[in-house]
């Protein structure tokens, strides 16, 4: 991928046929451009292997707790893909997820000074992992620190808070039913259906008022074909998850958080102003400067979606234990969060990728560690399979870039 529209987008974008538009598509896979592929053939990939190893992976039961599992991970990767996108990375995720899932819960104590409302101690959680973005994100701009030392300095003092305040008791309960029910609601099965006509309806007014509005705007408006076959598959999918949740217990509330957040920053990516502004950037951030971009700014704003993310991942995963202890933030939250950013298509060197990548490697690393999981593989064997498909991502994306320079693109 690049930082320009993908090459069978372009070519839609003026109205080509179908054929003009495959045709586009192959030329871009030899130029490097792979797009989503090595991530759909690895999910298919994965769910071969370990529905044939276990009765019990390919089951709607088990679908609906893979949900839960890679939830907290996909939200705090949707973060990880803006800094990404400018060349930058975060190592503060992981343990402000964790002092995230702290706050949320000091804050909904009951019987203590702060006992807040559920709602209230999770928008006060995010608007923490928020603000310590904002901090971080403004030394790197405005004095020019790499991120690299910023955010690690900013992993050891979010470890420290939670010593700090889980130091005399260790543990703290979680009793608020809104704080619960992040994670654990379950939607009637009629509720997910009407969401699955929502969404499908939704989407197709907005492929709709796209295409109306390019051609009373004189604009090109793509190929009309293209714009179904992508409604009929997203709806279709959409049908296709609450059947199988139905099928057990009914889709589950986080789902749908997940949901929300994919297609908001995916909107605000690739929609917006700010995410044209942003790809800019981690194409050539001087470029950018020169073309009167505020890319200090930018660079504060991916840090304080990252920091929110992180916040939002944290409650999740607060809210699936009910509870919190010291051992929050730490383990493989961090490289889980980024490697689903960078397996979903992500490029390290930044400016190119796309929001809706982290869904996809967010799924990979859920799929790993519940599959391991089921078949009773020993740690390791997460940990090496995770590496080693992080390296593949990590190498395919180097060659791509390699062969698209050539190419000229």
């Amino acid at each position: 991928m690049s930082t320009a529209a993908p090459a069978e987008v372009q070519a839609a974008a003026h109205g080509d046929s179908l054929a003009a538009v495959l045709r586009a598509r192959w030329e871009a896979l030899k130029g490097g451009d792979v797009g989503s592929l090595p991530v759909i053939v690895g999910i298919i990939a994965i769910t071969a292997f370990f529905t044939y190893k276990s009765p019990y992976f390919f089951t709607s039961v088990n679908f609906v707790n893979l949900i839960g599992q890679m939830a907290g991970v996909t939200v705090i990767a949707v973060g990880i893909v803006f800094v990404l996108l400018i060349g930058e990375i975060d190592l503060s995720v992981g343990y402000l997820s964790g002092l995230a899932s702290v706050t949320v819960a000091e804050f909904q104590l009951a019987g203590s000074s702060h006992d807040y409302p559920g709602l209230v101690a999770i928008a006060l959680a995010i608007l923490l992992g928020a603000g310590v973005g904002a901090v971080q994100g403004s030394i790197i701009a405005f004095l020019g620190v790499p991120s690299f030392v910023v955010t690690l300095a900013g992993l050891l003092i979010c470890q420290g808070m939670i010593i700090e305040i889980l130091g005399t008791q260790g543990v703290i309960g979680i009793t608020s039913n809104q704080v619960n029910d992040v994670s654990n609601y379950i939607l009637s099965k009629n509720t997910g259906w009407i969401v699955a006509i929502v969404f499908t309806s939704l989407l197709a007014l907005a492929s709709l008022g796209t295409y109306v509005g390019r051609r009373r705007a004189g604009l090109p408006t793509g190929n009309l074909i293209i714009a179904i076959v992508r409604v009929l598959f997203y709806g279709g999918l959409a049908f296709a998850v609450v059947a199988v949740c139905n099928h057990t217990r009914g889709v589950p509330l986080v789902g749908l958080v997940v949901l929300f957040v994919v297609v908001l920053f995916s909107y605000l990516a690739g929609r917006t102003t700010f995410g044209r502004h942003v790809y800019a950037v981690g194409g050539s951030a001087e470029a950018a400067r020169r073309a009167g971009i505020n890319v200090k700014l930018i660079r504060i704003l991916c840090f304080v979606i990252s920091g929110s993310m992180a916040g939002l991942g944290g409650i999740i995963f607060a809210s699936r234990l009910n509870s919190v202890d010291l051992t929050f933030g730490g383990g493989t939250i961090l490289l889980d969060s980024i490697s689903a950013a960078v397996i979903g298509g992500v490029s390290l060197f930044g400016g190119r990728g796309r929001v809706s990548g982290a869904l996809f490697g967010g799924l990979i690393i859920g799929m790993i560690s519940n599959g391991t999981d089921l078949v009773g593989s020993a740690d390791w064997v997460k940990y090496v399979t995770t590496g080693a498909i992080l390296l593949a991502a990590v190498t395919l994306d180097t060659v791509a870039r390699r062969r698209q320079v050539a190419a000229g693109r």
